[in-house]
């Protein structure tokens, strides 16, 4: 919450930034000799991300801020007997990432969960790996639950067919067992699961769900949407305890990541407990930023208390004023706008219906059919909430996937503007995967920041096939519009949305400039997905680190002080292994960050910098173990509230 006792102690802050950054110019400029700086970083490749992307050969840092960015010989001034010299031989030392749009605590979560790492997995070869989890926790039978991710139900179904709970049933355990798909559509479960669940042959489906049956009307396993919401109900809830180590996890993620700043794109009272308890103990090596969900029957009931709500909780977890230490902000409000435009679920709002097949899978005839897909706030909601949220000081994000309900938010945005005149929210639009060419430059116009996780903009199974025929070849032609959008104008930003993707900033940024995935990378699908997704213009390679650093730096308000490396900024810088700005375009992913510095602090290093350093590899110590980041629970997470067990997420 932006309360006008919080906005006195910014605007002071800020003056007295201002005033520190002419003090540090004048003396970088050679107005009196400097003081030696704490660190030195030099005979690198400096790529600033500055108004002009220049490049420069050093940089220097005192008290976590930076006060020097130019030339070996300039950075002499600045080494004193106390200097740390890291001499970076020629690496590539740029600004931390900035990622505007993941979620932590699920992210955390799914690192310690039995993982079937997105694997075009036969019924059989599902059975092998799952054992293996078992075989794996022998002492926690028989009564705790399995927990595995990353199945990719449409892979299983192409190479062989769709499982049901007999395939679970046929495992040596007596466990229950819940297997989430990747698109999080769909749950399947064993006989043991449904039981404790209480799902029977006379359970009426959920609303927004479905149990699929077998021929007597026996459920099979298969859950689908809210319906596997309920399965996952039953699971015992994570402890206070459990949520610290799925925050510490999420935190050495990103920190190999070289992540310095990121926003959670769902979140609640947990993860504030969690992460205020975290940044109290010293363990938060990445400034955190929140959205807290707003439901839409809370907003459709009372717009006003929703967002006054809201508000309450921003005043009791935000931290106030930044500063070079990480700190967590509440300023974020987080809609759900509709589901995913990927098949089979086909539940984002568009403008014209999903394509059917009318004719047979040997003789396909793929035709406009009658589903327009989702829309979960109705305009009669959306707008004077958006109203409310304009005055409230806090900015919305909203997840918007269809063109219909990219549009709808734009209008909600306009309406805003007209209501609350003078208004400086910054809303922004995250995922856009299908946007109607006429809105392009509604975005510019109405100062909304597209959001976009790169990585879908590759060939993979949700994206071609099935997604591709239901879609349609106009639609499916502008999917993932992320270079129309910044040549109409659009502010384009960066979120992974990590875990619904594995954890791979490098890969994702990949696919933003060749708009096309890596056949080397164990994060894209091999050969046979290995080219472009569709003719939309991809983007450079400055316009990619820009929407990881600057841009999204910008949707969070922290443009003056991160996201480019420059004097009077946070020291948020990370060096990569191979130069991003020279490899070949093939390379691009085959990279990774070999040092992560927050506010001044060296919180990730690895040889040959963790020497140069004077860093450990695990700085921060409280997360020692190797991480898959491969990890995640796939295209769509359950939403945080106060008592949501399992970390947060998307709904649909």
């Amino acid at each position: 919450m932006v309360n006008k006792g919080a906005t006195r102690s910014l605007a002071w802050w800020g003056t007295a930034a201002l005033l520190s950054v002419s003090l540090v110019a004048f003396v970088a400029c050679g107005g009196s000799d400097p003081e030696p700086a704490d660190t030195v970083m030099r005979n690198g490749y400096v790529y600033t991300v500055d108004a002009s992307d220049s490049v420069q050969q050093a940089v220097a840092v005192r008290g976590g801020l930076i006060v020097y960015a130019g030339t070996d010989a300039g950075v002499q001034a600045y080494i004193g007997s106390g200097t740390k010299v890291v001499d970076l031989g020629g690496r590539m030392l740029m600004p931390g990432f900035v990622d505007g749009h993941l979620h932590p605590m699920a992210g955390g979560r799914a690192l310690l969960l039995c993982n079937l790492n997105y694997a075009p997995l036969t019924r059989a070869e599902m059975q092998v790996a799952i054992q293996a989890c078992l075989d794996a926790e022998t002492a926690k039978e028989p009564g705790t639950w399995l927990e595995v991710v990353n199945w990719v139900r449409q892979a299983t179904q192409a190479v062989d067919a769709d499982p049901d709970k007999s395939v679970l049933d046929a495992l040596r355990t007596s466990r229950p067992i819940l297997v989430r798909s990747s698109d999080f559509h769909t749950v399947l479960t064993n006989s043991r699961g449904l039981a404790l669940a209480g799902i029977t042959k006379g359970t009426p489906d959920p609303a927004g769900g479905s149990y699929a049956r077998d021929a007597m009307g026996n459920p099979n396993g298969i859950c689908e949407d809210a319906a596997g919401f309920a399965v996952g109900a039953v699971i015992p809830p994570d402890t206070d305890a459990d949520r610290l180590v799925h925050g510490r996890a999420a935190l050495a993620a990103m920190r190999q990541q070289g992540v310095t700043t990121f926003m959670d794109a769902a979140a609640g009272e947990a993860q504030g407990i969690t992460f205020g308890a975290l940044q109290k103990s010293g363990e938060l090596t990445a400034r955190g930023f929140f959205a807290q969900t707003l439901s839409v029957d809370d907003a459709a009931a009372d717009a006003a208390q929703t967002v006054a709500s809201a508000k309450a909780v921003a005043a009791r977890f935000d931290q106030g004023a930044f500063k070079p230490q990480p700190t967590i902000s509440f300023r974020h409000v987080k809609l759900f706008g509709d589901g995913v435009v990927n098949a089979p679920a086909d539940t984002g709002g568009v403008l014209t219906p999903y394509f059917t097949n009318v004719g047979t899978d040997a003789s396909p005839n793929w035709q406009p059919g009658s589903n327009l897909g989702q829309v979960y706030f109705a305009p009669a909601v959306l707008k004077p909430l958006m109203a409310e949220i304009a005055r409230s000081g806090l900015d919305p994000h909203i997840h918007a996937t269809g063109e219909r309900t990219v549009r709808q938010a734009l209008d909600a945005f306009e309406y805003a503007r007209q209501q609350v005149p003078g208004t400086d929210f910054r809303p922004a639009i995250a995922h856009n995967e299908t946007v109607d060419p006429a809105d392009y430059p509604r975005f510019k116009a109405l100062g909304v920041v597209a959001s976009f996780s790169f990585q879908w903009a590759q060939q993979a199974p949700y994206s071609i096939g099935e997604t591709e025929h239901h879609l349609g070849p106009a639609r499916f032609a502008r999917m993932e519009p992320f270079g129309s959008l910044l040549n109409a104008g659009a502010r384009v930003a960066y979120g992974s949305d990590w875990p619904i993707d594995p954890f791979d900033e490098m890969l994702a940024l990949k696919i933003g400039v060749t708009r096309a995935g890596d056949p080397q990378s164990p994060n894209s699908f091999g050969p046979d997905f290995a080219g472009r997704i569709n003719a939309d213009p991809a983007l450079t390679r400055a316009n990619a680190l820009r929407a990881i650093t600057m841009n999204s730096a910008y949707q969070l308000r922290m443009e003056a002080k991160v996201g480019s490396i420059e004097v009077g900024k946070f020291a948020d810088m990370i060096v990569l292994d191979k130069n991003f700005m020279q490899v070949p375009e093939d390379e691009l992913a085959r990279n990774k960050v070999l040092l992560t510095m927050v506010g001044g602090k060296v919180v990730m290093a690895l040889d040959p910098l963790a020497s140069a350093s004077g860093a450990s590899t695990n700085t921060s110590g409280s997360f020692a173990r190797a991480l898959n980041l491969r990890a995640s629970t796939g295209h769509a997470v359950k939403p945080a509230s106060a008592g949501d067990p399992h970390g947060d997420g998307h709904n649909h």
